[in-house]
């Protein structure tokens, strides 16, 4: 099959991804091969394939935003029939038995494993993945509209959930790459009124676009305190701004899987007044499942770039050069 392989973590601008041939999978017992049409770009992608996040292996076909048709069934697999259409998402493996997982925490399993990272992802024409961690796809969606909610989407609302908004509050979002213009369309679909601070003006008139009250570069302009914030930008210096900027007793959401260094701050003004920061580490099966359904119930509309599958180098640099909006998806096929 073809595949965009990863052989070694270098930038992205080096075009390190190399078209390849290589075998097609078999699925093992409880696993469904899928025929793969789209897999959606994300930034942890740039991570895998740059290093940031410590390398597990090579070679490696990156991609975790993975749709298609169940093409063949492993033994025991059951939950899927042939032809079905299905998503992957990042998480693809937990151990089922460590304390988190018998919480329902399985996003903090002691010993996961993940799509295009532990194990080939949806850069090719065929991955495998068990049954258990595929989900079943609304029709309100096309395979490429689909790509996104698979972890931009699932990554976001699990986020969003974190940030604790209540009913009618305000959202600031920090960054507006993909996941925050599906979280946009969740908050304002709830009712609540969004600001989106964010660099690109191409980004902020997006923001605008799709109903944003307010988008500026500059965190200090932020016209109100937000009762919830969502940082999705890996700019750990933006912490302290986003602190500022929440009502008392607001709590500020940490989205991304690498960040740089979050600077020191004064406690008084930016985490005094009972003000919270969480963080968010992958996700559990619940939350893509409840995604998926209030996702097709909106119905949200992801605003999708496509690219063949022998430009996703092409595709990747334009994510880290915030030349996208909205998310670049891989047509495969």
């Amino acid at each position: 099959m073809k595949a965009m392989l990863l052989r070694e973590n270098r930038p992205i601008a080096a075009s390190p991804l190399a078209l390849a041939e290589t075998p097609v999978p078999l699925p093992g017992p409880g696993e469904i091969r899928v025929k793969v049409s789209a897999c959606g770009i994300c930034r942890t992608d740039l991570h895998v394939i740059e290093g940031d996040l410590p390398p597990v292996r090579t070679p490696l076909i990156p991609g975790h935003q993975v749709v298609g048709t169940v093409d063949r069934r492993g033994a025991g697999a059951a939950r899927f029939a042939a032809g079905a259409r299905v998503g992957i998402a990042w998480l693809r493996h937990t151990c089922g038995a460590c304390a988190f997982c018998a919480s329902g925490r399985e996003n903090l399993c002691e010993a996961p494993l993940f799509t295009g990272y532990h194990r080939d992802g949806g850069f090719a024409e065929y991955a495998v993945v068990p049954e258990a961690f595929a989900y079943p796809l609304p029709s309100a969606f096309t395979d490429t509209e689909a790509a996104p909610l698979l972890c931009a989407g699932i990554i976001g609302y699990r986020a969003l959930r974190r940030a604790d908004l209540p009913p009618g509050g305000r959202l600031a979002i920090y960054g507006f790459g993909s996941s925050a213009h599906i979280v946009i369309q969740l908050a304002l679909h709830r009712g609540c009124e969004v600001f989106v601070c964010t660099r690109g003006e191409s980004h902020r008139a997006l923001a605008r676009k799709m109903g944003a009250s307010w988008a500026g570069e500059d965190p200090a302009a932020i016209p109100a305190p937000a009762d919830s914030a969502i940082l999705f930008a890996p700019a750990g210096e933006l912490v302290p701004p986003a602190l500022r900027a929440l009502k008392k007793g607001g709590t500020l959401s940490l989205a991304g899987i690498h960040m740089s260094d979050v600077p020191a701050m004064r406690y008084e003004e930016c985490l005094f007044y009972e003000k919270n920061i969480r963080s968010v580490t992958a996700n559990t099966r619940q939350d893509g499942e409840d995604l998926l359904r209030e996702a097709a119930e909106i119905p949200i509309r992801p605003k999708v770039t496509l690219f063949p599958l022998t430009e996703a180098n092409r595709a990747l640099q334009m994510l880290k050069a915030d030349e996208l909006q909205g998310t670049g998806v891989v047509v495969v096929g």
